[in-house]
């Protein structure tokens, strides 16, 4: 009878967020797999077929795609080292003893970019960054920068405005990693060296690995669907300079309505994902 009631209470317990799970995770990614089987063209519902792996290979073989793919992973690649350098950078600063005070004022005022959504960060892009009228042209000395309009600023920006949104979110993982070196090994490293590098690589690197790990698998996955912040900012523009991997799904599924052809972007984009994230865990993963 015991038991009974115990796995009753269990499943009352876990059942709703099983279902919950269910509904809005794997249920639309087995939607998206069947999707991606078929040719489903939202004009055309009257002609959905099955036709394998065709919407697949049509994706592999597609330089438009691959175009995106680069310039999602240039993106990844630019943005990510500078957030985790940066991050590092601001919680070594608040692990520093002292200053109490202005520690706890600046640990409140990183939460304020991550609290702002990738759409408000995109419109704000666009009042600052405003040839004539931004702030940002205005602080350099009224200078006529075409920022949304020329290629090289427009990467840039979406660039500069990831970093600023989510090196916050780095600094705070680190520095929850550094609260967990042991004070007394810190303090006698301390006294034994003054150089903060070897004191980092010795003594606090190894308890920042786990944190850095789920730091690299989240900003990954989050970078590769990027798409509120650059859809409000730039479009994928100009031309297709800041298209994305994420806009481009977006485009072939819901201009060009080739549901068929999108899923199978999305999921061989999951796959890509899903790979990193294994790297990164065989790679910097280790317990502490």
């Amino acid at each position: 009878m015991q038991n009974k009631v115990s796995r009753g209470t269990l499943l009352g317990f876990l059942g709703p967020a099983v279902l919950g799970l269910a509904l809005v995770g794997i249920a639309p990614l087995l939607y998206a797999l069947w999707t991606s089987l078929h040719f489903f063209n939202l004009t055309k519902l009257k002609k959905i077929e099955f036709i394998g792996l065709e919407n697949y290979w049509t994706v592999l073989t597609d330089g438009v795609f691959w175009q995106a793919m680069g310039r999602t992973f240039f993106l990844l690649g630019t943005a990510l080292p500078l957030q985790i350098a940066l991050g590092l950078g601001i919680a070594l600063l608040l692990h520093q003893p002292g200053l109490t005070l202005l520690k706890t004022l600046a640990r409140l005022s990183l939460v304020l970019p991550m609290a702002t959504t990738y759409a408000v960060v995109g419109l704000l892009g666009q009042v600052m960054f405003n040839q004539k009228f931004g702030v940002m042209n205005q602080l350099l000395g009224g200078a006529d920068i075409n920022w949304i309009g020329d290629p090289q600023n427009a990467f840039a920006m979406i660039i500069f405005w990831d970093v600023w949104q989510w090196t916050p979110f780095v600094a705070l993982v680190l520095l929850a990693g550094l609260t967990m070196v042991p004070g007394e090994v810190e303090e006698a490293a301390r006294l034994e060296t003054k150089s903060w590098w070897v004191i980092l690589r010795h003594v606090q690197l190894p308890f920042l690995l786990p944190g850095l790990t789920a730091v690299l698998i989240l900003r990954t996955a989050d970078t590769l669907k990027l798409f509120d912040m650059v859809f409000t900012l730039t479009r994928g523009g100009p031309g297709a300079a800041t298209e994305f991997i994420s806009l481009m799904i977006q485009r072939v599924g819901f201009r060009a309505f080739d549901q068929g052809l999108a899923s199978a972007q999305a999921v061989i984009l999951l796959i890509i994902t899903i790979i990193l994230a294994r790297i990164y865990i065989r790679v910097f993963y280790k317990e502490v």
